[in-house]
């Protein structure tokens, strides 16, 4: 599961850094794991931009994070809805050692809130997202 963390704090750290939280103050963070496959999501307040991998050279200091997802991941997309932005990405989980499947389970979990971290509400950074408004943007998915 060390992949799922990464993927993990990748998508937070990109929610943090480049957009607005949800309406809350918060971002989201939910996981659902069903049979072997599990499903990862960050959700927050959407951007000006859409989230999309970045060339991420040797000389960039970021750029990276969602190319480490596209990667890690089976796969990875982007969803709109109701004032927030979703980007999910969907890795295989190692199976449990009985060999049973438990129930699917979609847990939540809330990131505290973006006021406690002044120095992330800066504007996005244009070599991480493209210059397309998330309102008009449509779902996009992205397999590895």
């Amino acid at each position: 599961m060390d992949d799922a963390s990464v993927i993990v704090s990748e998508l937070i750290s990109n929610a943090l850094r480049h957009a607005r939280p949800l309406p809350s103050g918060q971002v989201k963070v939910c996981w659902l794991c069903r049979g072997d496959v599990l499903e990862l999501e960050v959700s927050d307040g959407g951007a000006m931009t859409e989230p999309r991998r970045g060339p991420g050279t040797l000389s960039s200091l970021g750029g990276r994070g969602l190319g480490i997802v596209e990667a890690l991941s089976e796969g990875w997309g982007v969803r709109h809805e109701e004032g927030a932005t979703t980007v999910w990405a969907v890795v295989r989980a190692p199976r449990s050692p009985g060999g049973e499947d438990a129930a699917p389970v979609r847990t939540p979990v809330g990131v505290p809130d973006l006021s406690d971290f002044p120095d992330l509400m800066d504007e996005p950074e244009d070599d991480l997202y493209d210059r397309t408004r998330n309102e008009v943007a449509p779902s996009r998915a992205y397999p590895a």
